[in-house]
């Protein structure tokens, strides 16, 4: 059955799209191999492969598409060759080679849309909604990647730009960082007690150098009033 429009003519003068129209894959092999162009269009706009697709000649297509055909192609309402389709094995191979379930025409409607008016079978239908479906959570996976991926990209520029207009900062925290591992290093090599001994030895000597050069100064003081006296 076809699944061109009802007011679809079934003949044409270009030799390609009437090969098309009859399923005759020999003949339009020999065609394309001549040289004729395999995006050729007739009067409403439909390539070969918009009429191939509409009668299910999925050879056809195939064939069509080794030849350069763009399956991305669409007649003057918009329509691509999935809009016309309405055969299970020939949207398959249209969605596995890049296009879109959910393309809508100039009228706003889906390939989906379009094959309940015609009255599809019950089959298609439901290929067709699994499929939109399926397009609908991978486009909703993919922006929410997209979003991360984004929100990841700003923040680590907004930390370079922090960097770069604080060099100091940038320097000091590599300051830092440094002594932090070598006295990790000390640590490991001496011993966790051995260092606190270390500390404590260090802050004593501290205390008695302190203590020292204080009274020291009073020593000297007292000697020099003691000289004047005499």
């Amino acid at each position: 059955m076809s699944y061109v429009f009802v007011n679809d003519s079934s003949q044409t003068n270009v030799p390609l799209l009437q090969a098309c129209i009859d399923g005759d894959f020999n003949y339009s092999k020999r065609l394309l191999e001549s040289g004729f162009d395999p995006n050729i269009r007739d009067s409403r706009g439909r390539t070969g492969l918009h009429l191939a697709a509409a009668r299910g000649n999925v050879d056809i297509c195939q064939l069509l598409h080794k030849f350069g055909a763009d399956l991305l192609a669409t007649d003057y309402q918009g329509n691509t060759a999935l809009h016309l389709c309405g055969h299970v094995d020939t949207i398959q191979f249209l969605v596995s080679n890049g296009l879109k379930i959910d393309i809508c025409n100039h009228q706003g409607a889906t390939p989906l849309v379009l094959a309940k008016r015609r009255g599809v079978n019950k089959d298609v239908i439901r290929l067709l909604e699994s499929l939109e479906e399926q397009e609908v959570k991978g486009f909703n996976r993919g922006t929410h990647s997209k979003l991360e991926t984004m929100q990841t990209a700003e923040s680590e520029s907004a930390m370079e730009s922090h960097s770069l207009l604080n060099p100091n900062l940038q320097q000091g925290e590599g300051v830092l960082s440094s002594f932090r591992t070598t006295w990790q290093e000390f640590v490991e090599d001496l011993g966790f007690w051995r260092v606190l001994l270390l500390i404590f030895v260090i802050a004593l000597l501290s205390l008695g150098i302190a203590y020292y050069r204080r009274k020291r100064p009073g020593s000297f003081a007292r000697r020099d009033r003691s000289a004047q006296t005499v």
